[in-house]
């Protein structure tokens, strides 16, 4: 009877845990000697207590609306649609500043330390500057590929020497994926 009920228990328990949010702290439990079954949240003060469940660390999700300040002011100056800079800012750091890539890019819109200074960027990891240079530079490449917006972004990708030798978005796999997401994250921004 008594295996039964603490059966019966521990399923009730996991039907009410899975129904509930997630779980902001561990969970101890304990089993009476008559069955009874003893759950909290606290740190437990009889040593009888064993660890049920173990909180999971929640992912600090970034802000999609933090820099649209900064976003606002580089698409007005340089003339670039506000929802494509904030589609190229998610789809290059998911709104991380302090983003580098493997290859060292870096910053909101991941700009090369090697076109620093031709962008004028001191300081990659400062928001505002990141943006602007950024903007800038994806409307030069908005220029050189007569306002296609596919060839820029796999220009902002892959580099515009690629893209003008092939006339197409080159057959990168990287930057194949990389246009579609800004594109799709572009038409959800439009939306918004």
């Amino acid at each position: 009877m008594m295996k039964d009920t603490l059966t019966w228990s521990a399923s009730l328990f996991m039907l009410l845990i899975s129904l509930a949010p997630p779980a902001s702290a561990d969970i101890y439990r304990y089993v009476e000697k008559d069955g009874t079954v003893c759950f909290t949240n606290d740190i437990p003060a009889k040593p009888n207590y064993e660890l049920f469940i173990k909180e999971r660390k929640k992912r600090k999700v970034p802000s999609t609306s933090r820099y649209d300040k900064f976003i606002s002011e580089a698409s007005q100056k340089h003339g670039v649609s506000f929802a494509i800079l904030k589609a190229i800012v998610k789809v290059e750091s998911d709104f991380n500043p302090t983003a580098v890539s493997k290859k060292g890019a870096m910053g909101l819109m991941q700009i090369m330390p090697e076109n620093f200074k031709s962008l004028r960027v001191k300081n990659p990891f400062n928001p505002r500057e990141n943006i602007m240079a950024g903007a800038w530079y994806f409307k030069q490449l908005l220029n050189r590929f007569d306002g296609k917006l596919h060839l820029a972004l796999a220009a902002y990708n892959a580099g515009p020497d690629n893209v003008s030798r092939s006339q197409t978005i080159p057959p990168i796999r990287e930057t194949e994926l990389y246009v579609k997401k800004v594109i799709r994250y572009y038409n959800l921004f439009k939306k918004g």
